[in-house]
Parts: structure tokens; sequence; C-alpha cells
């Protein structure tokens, strides 16, 4: 489960919804109300890009480690990053704004990954010398 790139799960969620039931992702689910009276509305979409969010913080601290399991994750990260691309490349649901913020998180997690664990690995190394 260490190595399972959480990311995924966004990427999986907002494929499935907007293939089978693309309304849900502009509908609105809740409102946040705000002091200025205002309430900041939140579609389906929207809380996928929370939790995206959410998730990409918990992949970047799971980057500090250099195990296995960690550079399985990085290869695994890399994957749904490029299934994610084609995705919204090839496919009509997937080409928005969106979902193209959910390919920039994954990006994101490729980038941040690799480039965490390097650092932290040479760090380790320096240290043992």
């Amino acid at each position: 489960m260490a190595s399972f790139p959480l990311l995924a799960i966004v990427v999986a969620i907002y494929s499935l919804f907007a293939l089978a039931a693309p309304g849900w992702l502009e509908t609105v689910l809740f409102g946040l109300p705000l002091l200025s009276g205002l309430t900041l509305p939140f579609r389906g979409g929207d809380v996928l890009l929370v939790l995206g969010l959410i998730l990409l913080c918990v992949e970047v601290y799971r980057a500090t480690s250099s195990s296995t399991g960690a550079i399985l994750n990085h290869v695994l990260s890399l994957v749904v990053f490029i299934v994610a691309l084609i995705e919204l490349i090839v496919m009509r649901p997937m080409a928005n704004m969106t979902f193209f913020l959910i390919v920039l998180m994954t990006a994101s997690d490729v980038i941040a990954g690799f480039t965490v664990t390097i650092s932290s690995s040479r760090r380790d190394w320096q240290r043992s010398q």
C-alpha cells in the first residue's frame, strides 16, 4: 500500500464520473458560507481538486523516504501522470480546466517525488561518509 500513488484515486474517480455521470462534476454539492454573506459553491470537480491537493501534500511527505517502496511509488506516479496526460489529450470529456489541473498535480507529484527522494538520499549518503 505504501507504493500506491494516491493521486491515482483522484484520476480514477474523475475519469469514472466524466464518463458515467458527467453532470455530477458540475453539480453544486454544498456551499461554504463566507463572512461577506456570499456562499462559495463546491461542485463535484472542485471537491476532487481539493482532495487532489490534500493527497499531493501526503505524496510529497511520503517522498522523503528512499526505500524500495518509495521508488516504486515514484515509478507508478509517473505511470499515473502519463495515463492522465493521454486522457486529457485524447478523450473529449477530460478536455477541461479541472482535469488539466489534476494532470498538473500528477506532474508535480512526479517532479517533487524524484527531487525530494534524490536530495534526501544525497543527504543520507553524505552523512554516512
